[in-house]
């Protein structure tokens, strides 16, 4: 079992009154929970994006309204798997916005011919826990592990799923670093708006038919009705890949 290290020098998670907190900024603009977020937490601040437009628009207020002489570290997660143009909008953001990108991925596999190699055929319909764990789940925790990091910012929303619909806007993850969801209380619509009156950047395929975008082998469009992160892991009765 790996284990990881928190609460680098600085800022203590312990130090937080969560309850205040939340009964604070449950209901409060994202843009408020970030402020709050750069100030309290000046080193040890992660975003965790997969580029989808609630984390664009994350990006886009930490970026543009509260730019931090330390820009804060995004991190990415290559798991050699990502649709084309997912992966061209991370180089497009990358350059627009100067990120401070961090890329992670399985150590020792470049291409997925050599995941193949490793793992044999479509391993995320043979082994859908294990090939989430080998190009998320362990080069996340590696990539916060070696950040420092204190507390790390998501993406997620309650109206995304009923596994979200109780989401605090702090919480404490499994290695008890803090966890921020500054859109907790936001709606799709809500980062739509947003996205629309910025004009930030996303991905196309949002607009044929993906309004969540997950690994391409694992992500289909969606139908009229359906829950918008139905097309990720359709069929599985899956409704996360185990990074939260």
């Amino acid at each position: 079992m790996m284990s990881y290290s928190v609460e680098p020098q600085g800022v203590s998670v312990s130090s937080f009154d969560l309850d205040e907190l939340n009964q604070r900024f449950d209901t409060a603009h994202p843009s408020e929970i970030l402020a709050w977020s750069v100030e309290n937490i000046p080193t040890g601040l992660v975003q965790t994006s997969a580029f989808n437009i609630d984390d664009l628009v994350i990006t886009d207020i930490l970026y543009r309204q509260h730019p931090s002489p330390q820009p804060v570290p995004v991190i990415f997660l290559d798991t050699l798997y990502h649709f084309p143009q997912t992966l061209e909008l991370v180089a497009k953001a990358k350059d627009l916005y100067h990120l401070n990108l961090k890329t992670y991925k399985m150590p020792d596999v470049n291409t997925r011919e050599e995941f193949t190699a490793r793992y044999g055929e479509a391993l995320w319909d043979t082994d859908i826990q294990q090939f989430h764990h080998v190009t998320k789940i362990e080069p996340l925790h590696r990539g916060l592990d070696e950040l420092n990091t204190i507390a790390w910012i998501t993406g997620r929303r309650r109206d995304q799923a009923v596994t979200r619909a109780n989401m605090p806007v702090f919480e404490l993850d499994n290695q008890q670093r803090l966890k921020i969801n500054p859109l907790a209380a936001w709606t799709r619509k809500d980062s739509w708006a947003y996205a629309a009156e910025h004009k930030v950047i996303y991905n196309p395929l949002h607009d044929q038919g993906y309004p969540s975008i997950g690994d391409e082998p694992i992500t289909t469009p969606i139908g009229e009705g359906e829950d918008e992160r139905a097309g990720r892991w359709r069929g599985t009765g899956k409704t996360e890949c185990g990074i939260h």
